[in-house]
C-alpha cells in the first residue's frame, strides 16, 4: 500500500543578497521571518527565487519550501523495441532535440538527421571563424548539434507556459548535468561553456535508447510516397526515411525556404525584428541597476529588459547577455551578422545585448513596391542588410561598429573602444547603413532607453551590427489541430525555423507538441 505523500508547506519571504548567498544568515532570517524554529530553518530550501533591482534596497523574492527536498531528476533508462516505428527529425536544436527525447517516450525510434558537426567538432568551425573569417555553410555558430542555442547564453525563460510543461523541460536538463539551480530561477541560463556538455549526453540517451543521429546530411527536398511525407533527401542524394517527417530546421535554414518556394509549398512572411548589438561595460550596468552598489560578492553580474514603442515600430532588448561577449554568427558567405553568448559565470567585463526594431511587410512597400507581395520578401529585405554589412566591414565578417553617443548624433567614430567582439571591429557610420526607418526608431528608443537606465546612453557603450537572426522571417504553415503543412500530411514544421518558436524552451515545448501529435497519427 502506497503511503501518503507528505505535505510540504511553501511561504513568500524577501532576502537581501548576503541572507540569500550565506547560510547563517539566512537561517536567521528565516527563523526572524517566518517564525520557523530550528529544526525547520535547517530544512527550509528556496524552490523560486527572482531578483528584484526595482528597488534601491535589492532583494531576492523568494519562495521557501519546508520539508524534505525532492530528489534530482535522472535521465530515464529508456529501450525501444526492435520494431518501433522510425519517425525522420532534422535539426539538432532543441527542437528537434526535445521531439527526438520524447519520441523515444512514446516507443517511437528517432532518426535526427543534421546539417553539421556533433558539438564536439562543431567547436572548431566556429573558432576558425572568428580567428580566420572563414565561415563553413553547414558548421557554425548557427548550425550544428545543439543548433543556435548551444552558443548562447542557454536562457531558458519563456512566455509559453500554456503550450507544454516548462517544468519537465527544466528538468531534462537537469537530468543531463545543468544546474538545479536553473529550476529555481524565473530568468534561468546554463552557460555556453556547459551547454555543449549537455547536449553530448542528449545524444547519449537517444542513441543508447535506439535512436540514430546521421550527421553531414543537409536536407534539399523531402521524399513523398502516396502523397504524404515519408523522409527527406540530403545534399549527397541519400534519403532517410521514417513514418513522418518532423521539420526542426531553425530559423537561419534559408535554403528550406527557398525548397518550399520551389515545389511551390505553402510558405507565409512573417514580421521579425531587426537591429544592433550594444555593448558596455558591466560594471556600468551593475552600477545603474545596483542603484550605486557596482560590486557586491552577493550580487550576479546585472541584466535588462527594455522596451518601447516609436510610431508603428516596436524597440526591445533582446538576448541580453551579462558578462557576454559578442560572435560572428553568419551562416554562409557575404553576411555579416552579431549575435551575443555568455559562459555560465557570466565573468567577461562587458554586458551586450540585440536592440532590436520590429519589421513587417508593410515597411517594404517604400523601400520595393510590389515585393512585400513574395512569402521570402522579408527573408530578402533580412539578407539584404547582412550583405550591406559584410561590404561595410571590408568584404568580411569584422563587425561594422559605432560609438552609440555618435550614433545619436549622425557622425563616424573617430575611434572605438575595447569589445568583447570575438573577431575585429570597423568603424563604420550604422546610422547611415541600417535602413532609415530601422535606425529612426533605434535612435529613438535608445534616447527612452536613456530615460529608463540612466547612465546607458555613454561614450563608453558601442554598437556592432547587424543583429538580424532575431527570429524566421518565414512561417511554413500547420493545421492547427494536427500540427501538418497542410499540402504535406506527414511533415510537421517546428519551432524557430518554422515561426512557431522564439527561444531554447519555446522550441523544446514545440518539438514535443509536435512529436505528440504525430504519435496520434497511425
Amino acid at each position: 500500500m502506497a503511503l501518503p505523500q507528505k505535505m510540504i508547506e511553501t511561504r513568500q519571504i524577501d532576502l537581501t543578497p548576503e541572507e540569500y548567498h550565506v547560510p547563517e544568515a539566512r537561517r536567521r532570517a528565516l527563523m526572524r521571518e517566518l517564525g520557523l524554529g530550528e529544526a525547520e530553518a535547517g530544512k527550509a530550501r528556496v524552490v523560486r527565487r527572482t531578483l528584484d533591482c526595482r528597488r534601491r534596497n535589492v532583494v531576492y523574492h523568494c519562495t521557501i519550501a519546508v520539508g524534505d527536498a525532492e530528489p534530482l531528476p535522472v535521465s530515464p533508462a529508456l529501450t525501444l523495441p526492435p520494431d518501433a516505428r522510425p519517425v525522420v527529425v532534422v535539426g539538432a536544436g532543441p527542437a528537434g532535440l526535445f521531439a527526438a527525447l520524447r519520441a523515444l517516450e512514446l516507443g517511437l525510434r528517432p532518426v535526427i538527421v543534421e546539417r553539421g558537426k556533433p558539438v564536439e567538432e562543431r567547436k572548431y568551425d566556429v573558432a576558425r571563424l572568428g580567428r580566420e573569417q572563414v565561415v563553413d555553410p553547414d558548421s557554425n555558430w548557427c548550425f550544428g548539434e545543439g543548433g543556435a542555442g548551444t552558443y548562447s547564453d542557454g536562457k531558458l525563460y519563456t512566455r509559453s507556459t500554456k503550450r507544454g510543461d516548462v517544468g519537465a523541460v527544466l528538468r531534462t536538463f537537469v537530468a543531463h548535468g545543468a544546474d538545479p539551480d536553473i529550476m529555481l530561477d524565473a530568468h534561468a541560463h546554463i552557460g555556453t561553456d556547459r551547454l555543449s556538455g549537455i547536449i553530448a549526453r542528449m545524444r547519449h540517451t537517444i542513441e543508447q535508447a535506439g535512436g540514430e543521429y546521421r550527421f553531414g546530411c543537409r536536407v534539399e527536398d523531402l521524399v513523398l510516397r502516396d502523397g504524404r511525407v515519408v523522409g527527406v533527401v540530403d545534399q549527397h542524394g541519400r534519403r532517410h526515411e521514417g513514418a513522418a517527417v518532423v521539420l526542426a530546421t531553425g530559423h537561419s535554414a534559408r535554403d528550406v525556404y527557398h525548397m518550399f518556394l520551389r515545389h511551390g509549398w505553402l510558405l507565409e512572411a512573417k514580421p521579425f525584428a531587426l537591429g544592433v548589438r550594444v555593448e558596455h561595460p558591466q560594471q556600468l550596468i551593475n552600477e545603474i541597476q545596483y542603484h550605486g552598489q557596482g560590486y557586491s560578492p552577493y550580487l550576479p553580474p546585472a541584466a535588462y529588459s527594455l522596451t518601447t514603442q516609436v510610431g508603428t515600430h516596436g524597440v526591445f532588448s533582446f538576448c541580453m547577455c551579462p558578462g557576454g561577449v559578442i560572435v560572428p554568427a553568419a551562416t554562409g558567405p557575404g553576411q555579416q551578422v552579431v549575435n551575443g553568448m555568455s559562459n555560465s559565470h557570466r565573468n567577461s567585463p562587458w554586458a551586450n545585448s540585440g536592440i532590436a526594431v520590429t519589421v513587417g511587410l508593410d515597411d517594404l512597400a517604400p523601400l520595393a513596391p510590389g515585393a512585400e507581395r513574395s512569402p521570402l520578401a522579408l527573408l530578402d529585405f533580412q539578407m539584404a542588410v547582412e550583405q550591406r554589412m559584410f561590404h561595410a566591414g571590408g568584404d568580411s565578417v569584422n563587425a561594422p561598429s559605432q560609438r552609440l553617443v555618435d550614433f545619436l548624433r549622425r557622425r563616424p567614430s573617430s575611434t572605438l573602444p575595447r569589445t568583447g567582439y570575438l573577431g575585429h571591429t570597423v568603424g563604420a557610420p550604422l546610422h547611415e547603413l541600417l535602413p532609415p526607418f530601422v535606425a529612426e526608431a533605434l535612435a529613438q528608443g535608445f534616447r527612452d532607453f536613456d530615460r529608463k537606465m540612466r547612465g546607458f546612453v555613454t561614450e563608453e557603450a558601442t554598437l556592432l551590427a547587424v543583429e538580424s537572426r532575431t527570429s524566421s522571417p518565414v512561417r511554413i504553415p500547420r493545421d492547427r489541430e494536427t500540427l501538418q503543412h497542410p499540402q504535406l500530411p506527414g511533415l510537421y514544421p517546428c519551432g524557430e525555423g518554422a515561426g512557431y518558436a522564439g527561444g531554447i524552451v519555446s522550441s523544446a515545448l514545440d518539438g514535443i507538441r509536435c512529436i505528440e501529435a504525430l504519435s496520434l497519427q497511425r
